[in-house]
C-alpha cells in the first residue's frame, strides 16, 4: 500500500566510513538520522554505507539525486587525516571549488589547543587544521562539536548536509543544520507528517497482514504506506499518508486499533515503559525486582528511564539457590519441592524483593535460559513469571521462550514489562 498520490520530498543518508562497511563499528547514525527525517515529513528512500573511497562516495550521491531525493546527508569523513575526502568530494558534486576559511581554521586551532596531546607534531597538527577548514565556495558552515565542523552545501540537484562522524558530534551538531537557512528553506516545502504508530504485544505479522487485505476491499489505501517491526517482542505497526491520505489513515489505525484491542499496547506509539513509568507514578506505586535468569536485565530496562527512582526501589539478582533463600526468604523445601524454576518459587521471588526492598509491586522471574539445564519438563526457554502486589492481587505465567540464551533472557524482560504493565494499570 504505498503507490499512487503525491508523495513526499524524498531524502538519503550517505554514510561514510571503511570501519562501517567492514563492521568493526556498527553504525548508529543511520537509524538515528532515518528517523528524525521521518520524523520531518521527508520519505526516507536510501540509507547508504560506503568506505573511505572517494569515487564512491561521489556515486552515492550521484545516485541518491538520480533517486530524485531533495535532501542528501552525509556522516563521516571530516576529519584531518588523509582518508576524510568527504568535504572535498562534496565539493566536486557541487562543481565548486575548496576555500579555506581563515576564521574557522582559527577556532579549530583553538578547539586543538586545548587538547595539546592529540598531535605532538606541530606541522602535522597544522596540516590537519588547514584541512578541517577547507570549505566548498558557498557553502553555510556548522560550528564544531568536536574539531570537524558541519557543512550545508546547495546544489543544482539534492541540498546536501555533511555531518561528523561520532554519534555524540553528529546529533548534537544536528539542531544546528535544521536551523540553518537552507534547510528551513527546504523544510518549508515538505508537508507535515501525519503518520500514525501503532504498538501490539502478542499480535504476529501474518494476522496485521490479513486484517490489511480485507480492509484494502473496503476502502482504497494505495496511498497509505504500511510498515511492520517487531522489536522488543512488540509488533509495530507504522501508517505513513502520502499528502492528502490523511483520512485514509486515521481510518485504517483505527481499524486496526479496533480489530486487535485485545493485544493493543498503544494506538499513538506510546513505549512500553513509558506505560509502565506513566502507570506508577499516577497510583503512586513503587517497584522491586527478583531476577534469576534475566540476572539483572529488568531493574536494568525498568531504571533506563530518566526519573525512575521515583517508582523503581531495587533488585536483587539471585542466581543460585542460596541466594534466593538468603536473601529473597524463598524457604529451601519450597525450591526442593519444585525445582527453582517454577511457578511457586517465582511467587516467592516476587514476595520476597516486595518485603526486602518495601515496595508496593514485585515480580519474580525464574527460568531455563539455555543452553544447558532443560529437562523434558522443564525444556531450554521454559521461565515463570509472578507478579505480586501489597494489596493481595497476584498475576502469574509461566511460558516457552524460544531462541538462544539471549534471546530467551531478553524476551523475559519483555514479558516481565507487560505483566508489570497489566497489574499496575489492572490492580493499581
Amino acid at each position: 500500500m504505498n503507490e499512487g498520490g503525491t508523495r513526499r520530498p524524498r531524502a538519503a543518508v550517505v554514510l561514510t566510513g571503511s570501519e562501517l562497511v567492514t563492521g568493526v563499528i556498527v553504525d548508529a547514525n543511520g537509524p538515528w538520522l532515518a528517523r528524525e527525517l521521518t520524523a520531518l515529513g521527508f520519505e526516507v528512500v536510501h540509507l547508504l554505507g560506503v568506505g573511505d573511497r572517494p569515487d564512491d562516495l561521489a556515486a552515492a550521491l550521484r545516485y541518491c539525486a538520480a533517486a530524485g531525493c531533495v535532501l542528501v546527508v552525509t556522516s563521516g569523513g571530516l576529519g584531518p587525516t588523509a582518508d576524510d575526502l568527504t568535504g572535498e568530494v562534496v565539493a566536486t558534486f557541487a562543481g565548486v571549488e575548496l576555500e579555506l576559511d581563515e576564521a574557522l581554521q582559527q577556532r579549530i586551532a583553538a578547539i586543538i589547543a586545548r587538547f595539546p596531546r592529540i598531535d605532538q607534531n606541530p606541522a602535522a597538527r597544522d596540516a590537519g587544521i588547514r584541512k578541517q577548514a577547507l570549505v566548498p565556495r558557498g557553502a553555510v558552515v556548522l560550528e564544531p562539536v568536536g574539531t570537524a565542523p558541519g557543512l550545508i552545501v546547495s546544489t543544482d540537484g539534492p541540498l546536501v548536509v555533511v555531518l561528523p562522524g561520532p554519534p555524540r558530534e553528529l546529533t548534537r551538531m544536528w539542531p544546528a543544520a535544521l536551523a540553518s537557512a537552507p534547510v528551513q528553506a527546504l523544510l518549508a516545502t515538505v508537508p507535515a507528517p501525519a503518520g500514525r504508530h501503532l504498538r501490539y504485544y502478542g499480535l504476529s505479522e501474518a494476522e496485521v497482514a490479513a486484517t490489511l487485505r480485507g480492509l484494502e476491499q473496503e476502502r482504497d489505501l494505495a496511498a497509505v504506506e504500511v510498515t511492520t517491526c517487531l522489536r522488543r517482542s512488540e509488533l509495530e505497526v507504522d501508517l505513513r499518508p502520502q499528502p492528502g491520505a490523511d483520512d485514509a489513515a486515521r481510518w485504517l489505525a483505527d481499524e486496526l486499533a479496533t480489530r486487535h484491542a485485545d493485544r493493543l499496547v498503544s494506538a499513538d506509539g506510546t513505549t512500553t515503559d513509558d506505560l509502565l513509568a506513566r502507570a506508577l507514578l499516577d497510583a503512586g506505586l513503587t517497584v522491586a525486582t527478583a531476577e534469576s535468569c534475566t540476572g539483572g536485565l529488568l531493574a536494568g530496562r525498568l531504571v533506563d528511564r530518566p526519573g525512575s527512582s521515583a517508582y523503581v526501589l531495587g533488585g536483587i539478582v539471585s542466581y543460585s539457590n542460596a541466594a534466593k533463600t538468603a536473601l529473597l526468604g524463598v524457604p529451601a523445601d519450597l525450591i526442593e519441592a519444585h525445582g527453582a524454576v517454577s511457578p511457586e518459587v517465582a511467587r516467592a521471588m516476587a514476595d520476597g524483593a516486595r518485603a526486602a526492598l518495601g515496595a508496593d509491586v514485585g515480580i519474580g522471574i525464574t527460568g531455563v535460559a539455555g543452553p544447558d539445564g532443560g529437562t523434558p519438563e522443564k525444556p531450554v526457554g521454559y521461565v515463570c513469571f509472578c507478579v505480586t502486589t501489597s494489596s493481595g492481587h497476584v498475576l502469574a505465567r509461566d511460558r516457552r521462550l524460544p531462541g538462544g540464551r539471549a534471546d530467551v533472557r531478553d524476551r523475559s524482560v519483555d514479558a516481565g514489562m507487560h505483566l508489570l504493565l497489566r497489574t499496575v494499570t489492572t490492580a493499581g
